[in-house]
């Protein structure tokens, strides 16, 4: 996978609010064989479920750190483009399971 951006994006400094709706609007910009990384605050595995809810499997998911106080994981589209949302559209998401990140 080629990294989009030299650094990866902290997500804690997105309001918690519209955390999960940003990332996956990243997420539907990126061309097969593209990343990003994101350093969060707890294991997004939340983020996770939501984002394979919508795109199923066209994403690699890589943890390059796992905590206990920061977590940074590589995310990558795989292959074609997902047959989830148009790109940056990600109005109508899944809720997913709760998030742990105490912001909302």
């Amino acid at each position: 996978m080629q990294l989009l951006l030299p650094d990866p994006i902290d997500v804690r400094e997105i309001p918690a609010r519209i955390r999960h709706v940003t990332i996956l609007s990243i997420l539907d910009q990126l061309k097969p064989g593209e990343a990003v990384r994101i350093v969060n605050g707890h294991d997004p595995l939340p983020l996770r479920l939501q984002m394979e809810a919508v795109h199923g499997a066209a994403f690699s998911w890589t943890y390059v750190e796992q905590g206990p106080e920061v977590w940074q994981i590589e995310i990558g589209r795989l292959g074609a483009a997902s047959s989830g949302s148009a790109p940056g559209d990600a109005g109508d998401l899944p809720p997913g399971p709760p998030c742990t990140c105490g912001g909302h």
